[in-house]
């Protein structure tokens, strides 16, 4: 059995809120507009995320991200109003830095360490 796509869901109070900092968040509108209270963003070739509205859930989602430059990525969010965590490194793994949406669930990116790290 192949695994041929990965959706991850987040679940938040309000859409509308929700889709406009994900928006900054990825820099861009939605890929998907599935429903007025759903929303996907492609974020690799079999990799998606989805926003709901499921005000019951909201807050307890935890998301993580690979990205090739963590601190150009950071620097590119920062330039579109969003406050990220300090860089911390997990040893022998990544560097990594988290954002909370504005209902607390939990988005990290990280980059892997090169062999020398």
């Amino acid at each position: 059995m192949a695994i041929e796509h990965v959706f991850a869901g987040i679940p938040v109070a309000d859409s509308g809120t929700a889709r406009a900092w994900y928006e900054r968040l990825f820099g861009r509108a939605p890929d998907v507009n599935v429903a007025e209270n759903e929303a996907m963003w492609q974020l690799a070739t079999a990799g998606w995320i989805y926003v709901v509205e499921d005000p019951d859930r909201a807050g307890h989602a935890l998301v993580t991200v690979l990205v090739d430059n963590l601190s150009d990525h950071l620097a590119a969010l920062t330039a579109r109003g969003i406050t990220t965590g300090p860089i911390e490194t997990i040893p022998g793994a990544a560097h990594m830095a988290s954002i909370t949406d504005p209902d607390g669930n939990k988005f990290t990116f990280g980059e892997a360490l090169s062999p020398a790290e």
